[in-house]
């Protein structure tokens, strides 16, 4: 479930910081009462998004053992995500939400916080 103006990490996909994406397999759009299911997926639904970076997630220990063989081997896999930041959820009917516009002068919560310190 998505909102205009959350930013989320997925899985990798192609493109640079700054560039736009459109997400348009999306299977289910509305709230509450106003629920469009798609079959398989809504005609005319669709998700764009911008790209804020390329990243690699937390690393993931792997740890292979053999008892009584002196084996023993230790890996890690660290995954490739993109952070992306949903700008606009269009919904097939030719309705539109947009994430809600930031004022030029006003600074992020956790920019503000830190400053104060």
């Amino acid at each position: 479930r998505v909102e205009p103006g959350d930013v989320l990490k997925v899985e990798k996909l192609a493109g640079e910081a700054g560039s736009t994406l459109t997400f348009d397999d999306v299977l289910l759009v509305g709230e509450g009462a106003a629920q469009t299911i798609g079959k398989p997926a809504v005609d005319g639904a669709a998700v764009s998004a911008t790209v804020l970076e390329q990243v690699r997630g937390e690393k993931v220990l792997i740890l292979k053992k053999r008892r009584r063989k002196h084996y023993r081997r230790r890996g890690g896999h660290r995954q490739d995500l993109t952070v992306v930041h949903i700008a606009e959820i269009a919904d097939g009917a030719g309705n539109r939400s947009a994430a809600p516009a930031r004022v030029a002068g006003a600074a992020a919560p956790a920019a503000a916080a830190e400053s104060e310190e």
